[in-house]
């Protein structure tokens, strides 16, 4: 697999990491989104093959057996993530940098094959109440599965320090100049 320059932004559920990254995408033409696979259920406001690749669990476990991930995890029961190597791999033929919006231990994977061909950016919440806020408001989980999604993203803020930048998101202009700052600095 050649590799080119790859953008990570990672953090918990409700951090606001996906906003930022739209926001990158939308103003920076040399970047191109990765597309997750996932098999969780689509949401209404999502779409396949821009949002994540749908897959069914067999489908997914028939990909794992084929090696067609850089990196994949069940992060729930039957609840599977992972980054298809073609995926990436198309959007350096194009000449382009990866953006990456995964959750923290697929972005560590990540980080770990690639190395300094990438930035690894985590996204923090202001603070725990407002991760807690911020996932009640979106209205897209049954209380079981809001319950693990709050659990998880609280284990999650403790892998900060692990990657190469921290941007606190607690005003979206400011965290959308911050984060364009790192790619520029790691564009140069």
């Amino acid at each position: 697999m050649t590799t080119g320059k790859l953008i990570l932004f990672c953090g918990p559920s409700g951090s606001g990491k996906t906003t930022i990254v739209h926001h990158l995408l939308k103003n920076n033409p040399a970047l191109s989104f990765s597309v997750s696979a996932t098999t969780r259920s689509k949401r209404d406001v999502e779409t396949d093959g821009v949002d994540y690749h749908f897959l069914s669990v067999e489908e997914f476990k028939k990909k794992i057996s084929h090696d067609e991930f850089i990196e994949w995890e069940e992060v729930y029961k039957n609840g599977f993530y992972g980054t298809l190597k073609p995926e990436v791999e198309k959007i350096w033929k194009q000449g382009k940098v990866a953006v990456f919006d995964v959750d923290v231990e697929g972005g560590l994977k990540i980080k770990k094959k690639f190395g300094d061909a990438m930035l690894a950016v985590f996204v923090m919440p202001p603070t725990v109440d407002d991760l807690h806020k911020r996932l009640h408001a979106r209205e897209t989980e049954t209380p079981e599965s809001l319950k693990a999604r709050i659990a998880k993203s609280e284990h999650e803020l403790t892998f900060a320090f692990r990657f190469d930048k921290v941007l606190i998101n607690d005003d979206r202009e400011k965290a959308f100049e911050e984060a364009q700052q790192m790619v520029n600095e790691f564009l140069k």
